[in-house]
């Protein structure tokens, strides 16, 4: 399972590069404006320095157009940028007709706001890199988040799809562990739902125990 991490704080980002184990980035409009990112230039050079921490890893830049030209216009721009962005596109008409577009021309793409295992199939089909579904806000309205990435796993592997799965507006740790049980190829989150999986208060104990014999055996 890839682990990506979910924003655009560039401390953040080297934090998780330096645990190890960070595989790729996403971004959006809202992470940019957050960490006070504004003005066309500045997001293109913000996308650069994000793609210059992550060492060979994925970096999903978002196109902001809404109709096919638009898409295809940003979407190659993005792309030239640095050898490791990825197009991020919204699941709507225009959006799934420039996965195509990007698709035939050898552009990888993400397909980015999908609700439901029919708008993952269409992202599938048109040839997308990866597809995001957004399990957390799913279960923010009282539906099964999880059960959504359950449902394109088993779409994905009848028909030997080779887009994978990237489990998208992960909200914490367990989302992490029940996605990689059911088979996300890819997790995106904060850091602390990654972070969250190296706490165990045994280890805690088990560690202090240790310290404790040592100190009494070597003073």
């Amino acid at each position: 399972m890839k682990f990506f991490i979910d924003t655009a704080n560039l401390d953040q980002i080297r934090e998780a590069q330096a645990l190890g184990v960070l595989d790729g980035v996403t971004t959006n409009p809202s992470l940019m404006a957050k960490e006070g990112i504004t003005g066309k230039n500045n997001i293109l050079k913000h996308y650069v320095a994000i793609c210059d921490i992550v060492e060979g890893g994925d970096v999903s830049a978002e196109v902001i157009a809404t109709d096919f030209e638009g898409m295809v216009r940003e979407g190659e721009e993005l792309a030239e940028l640095h050898e490791q962005i990825v197009v991020k596109v919204p699941m709507i008409r225009d959006g799934v007709k420039a996965l195509k577009y990007f698709s035939d021309k050898g552009i990888r793409t993400n397909c980015t706001l999908v609700f439901s295992a029919g708008q993952a199939l269409l992202a599938a089909k048109a040839g997308a890199t990866y597809v995001s579904p957004f399990i957390g806000r799913l279960d923010d309205i009282s539906t099964d988040g999880l059960n959504l990435i359950s449902e394109i796993r088993e779409i994905y592997d009848n028909y030997g799809f080779g887009t994978e799965i990237l489990a998208a507006s992960i909200r914490h740790t367990m989302h992490v562990i029940e996605c990689a049980k059911i088979g996300a190829d890819v997790m995106t989150g904060p850091l602390s739902a990654i972070e969250g999986l190296l706490k165990h208060p045994l280890t805690d104990i088990g560690l202090q125990k240790f310290l404790e014999d040592y100190r009494k055996g070597n003073g």
